[in-house]
């Protein structure tokens, strides 16, 4: 007799699971599915589809090994329900429990479909954070500006991570500063583990071919960790061998290294086969050791107590409705570039190329390429959104959407940013080599060849100058465009207008 089913999603893949812990082996049954509506609700990348049904199966398998009685439903089985309400409806028809225990999902869409699932349902936190939704809303209630650096001050000094008594390690909160070089001549970290498929890798692979060949993205080769045991080993051989100079070259962006200095560990982090602590009591401990900068290690540790936690804050406290926010009024459909388009653009062609084939693009390349192009563009930001949450393998929706909406699209008014993330052509320039070899050219700022970053940029401003102008952050901007001489702007204007309309009309720019 089954006295509760207990929901395990394919991003909360932790022993610690809140579900779990609350749950009695003996009595109770672990429900896992791979369900067509989770593939469905946007394209996801073939890869990504595969990471998470790889290490779902993995998973059960570990669970069943540690004493659970767990129904798991693969995609293809002739009495999969298709979504993760019709399995649970399955299960409790076959077994009568009535009762599930489930972690609260990650995204609104799947918290409305089990709030009205006929079923009851005890849902309950996923502790698998070091900041719980009260915790956060007490944090951001009465503020102006919920900046991040503040929220990340106080989750140092809640774990003690690169804390000596009352003062943070190397004097300091914050070392970004010496985290922006551009990338050196050599890089001698090999990238990341890659891990060749097993045969539950390899049986996932030759399912997703079948029924995911449609959607973008190359499936192989796939060298993705899958289990904990190569999660951890992952981050073992980024802590030693990559974290130590991360912190100096973790913005820079070349034609031949996708990687440089980053680890890959956000993929294994947000399906759950590593905790957060975990990963930065490593890092933490490779700097009290010495083999590790504080530049390096407060960098990283900074990106997942202080950022990730931080934007998984921003999702709850916002809403449902946050995805759709639009206060650009930003309406452009999502052009070609970003499906492997043609293009004379060097560094769109090199960001969207690696993230069809590697489902992975570093955060400068999300941010300041795909993303400052869209936003310059006029892109609809729900567009936008829904492209990032369907082809990176560590995107899903509580640190896809606001990393999105807000600090990539500006379409949440400022909520996350400051100011708009925008750039010319001369941010990429300093931080990579993409536009040595672009058809473009970086310096030129109009004309036939002038760089589409620097047309966009001006446009940009131009357009949204009663929203931004008296934003401080953004004068010495404004009074650089106001001192231009009036036919250049002009000129800046016509010459970018004519190349949104191209984009309008589908044609390569």
């Amino acid at each position: 007799m089954v006295s509760r089913l207990v929901l395990v999603l394919g991003d909360q893949l932790s022993e610690s699971l809140s579900a779990l812990q609350a749950a009695d082996k003996s009595t109770d049954m672990v429900v896992m599915a791979e369900v067509a509506d989770e593939t469905s609700y946007v394209q996801h990348h073939p890869k990504k589809i595969a990471l998470i049904f790889a290490a779902m199966r993995k998973f059960a398998q570990h669970l069943r090994d540690e004493g659970w009685n767990v129904a798991y439903a693969q995609l293809d089985d002739s009495e999969n329900a298709g979504s993760i309400v019709g399995e649970l409806l399955r299960r409790a028809e076959q077994t009568g429990a009535q009762t599930v225990l489930a972690t609260e999902p990650g995204e609104w869409r799947l918290i409305g479909h089990l709030k009205e699932a006929p079923l009851r349902v005890e849902m309950l936190p996923d502790g698998r954070f070091l900041a719980s939704h009260q915790e956060f809303e007490d944090w951001a209630d009465g503020r102006k500006q919920l900046r991040m650096e503040y929220f990340y001050r106080e989750m140092r000094r809640k774990t003690g991570l690169l804390m000596e008594g009352a003062q943070p390690s190397g004097g300091k909160w914050n070392f970004d500063h010496d985290n922006r070089k551009p990338a050196p001549d050599e890089i001698t970290f090999e990238g990341p583990l890659r891990f060749e498929p097993d045969e539950t890798v390899q049986e996932v692979l030759d399912l997703v071919e079948v029924r995911f060949s449609n959607h973008f993205g190359a499936l192989r080769p796939f060298w993705f960790a899958t289990s904990r045991a190569e999660a951890l080993q992952q981050l073992d051989h980024f802590i030693s061998k990559g974290l130590p100079k991360f912190g100096d070259f973790q913005d820079a962006m070349l034609n031949d290294n996708r990687f440089l200095y980053h680890g890959l560990i956000s993929t294994s982090l947000n399906i759950g086969l590593l905790t957060p602590l975990e990963v930065c009591t490593a890092a933490a401990r490779a700097y009290e050791q010495g083999d590790a900068p504080i530049n390096a290690v407060e960098g990283f540790i900074r990106q997942i107590i202080g950022w990730r936690e931080y934007v998984r804050g921003i999702y709850f406290l916002e809403g449902p409705d946050y995805t759709s926010r639009n206060v650009l009024g930003q309406t452009r459909d999502l052009p070609d570039v970003y499906w492997g388009g043609k293009t004379g653009m060097n560094c769109m062609a090199k960001a969207v190329g690696q993230t069809r084939e590697e489902a992975y693009a570093h955060h400068i390349q999300r941010l300041m390429i795909t993303g400052n192009f869209g936003l310059l563009a006029g892109i609809d930001p729900q567009q936008m959104h829904e492209w990032y949450l369907a082809v990176y393998a560590d995107a899903f929706e509580w640190v896809e959407a606001p990393n999105t909406v807000g600090m990539s699209q500006f379409a949440d008014g400022g909520i996350i940013a400051s100011k708009p993330y925008v750039s010319s052509g001369a941010y990429i320039n300093r931080m990579s080599d993409y536009c040595k070899s672009c058809s473009y050219k970086v310096a030129q700022k109009t004309g036939d060849t002038a760089c589409p970053f620097n047309l966009l940029y001006w446009h940009f401003l131009d357009r949204h100058r009663p929203r931004f102008s008296g934003n401080a952050r953004m004068g010495n901007m404004y009074r650089t465009w106001d001192r231009m001489d009036a036919e250049k702007r002009e000129t800046v204007i016509a010459e970018a207008d004519a190349l949104l309309d191209r984009l309008d009309a589908g044609e390569a720019i």
